[in-house]
């Protein structure tokens, strides 16, 4: 993993790059919650990946429960989010 953080541009185009094309309605949720919670561009990545991950397909309002559970809990990096999801049993 490198240790450089991608814009969020560039993590949206590294999925659709891996098949995963978001609709518009997703890349505004995306762009609605990183403003609207202030995370940075990597926790707004780490979200979308989690949101794939776990419902399999973008879920807006899984997609902004996760990102505000993430910006409330200060969670500031990626390993802190997997830590995170991990003690809420979402995932293995």
């Amino acid at each position: 993993m490198s240790s450089t953080v991608q814009t969020i541009e560039d993590y949206l185009l590294y999925l659709e790059e891996k098949g995963f094309h978001l609709r518009e309605d997703a890349r505004g949720f995306i762009s609605f919650g990183k403003h609207y919670t202030g995370a940075s561009d990597e926790i707004v990545n780490c979200a979308i990946e989690w949101t794939l991950k776990v419902q399999k397909e973008f879920d807006g309002s899984f997609f902004m429960s996760l990102l505000e559970n993430l910006t409330t809990q200060n969670i500031t990096s990626r390993k802190r989010a997997y830590l995170f999801l991990k003690q809420r049993g979402m995932i293995q």
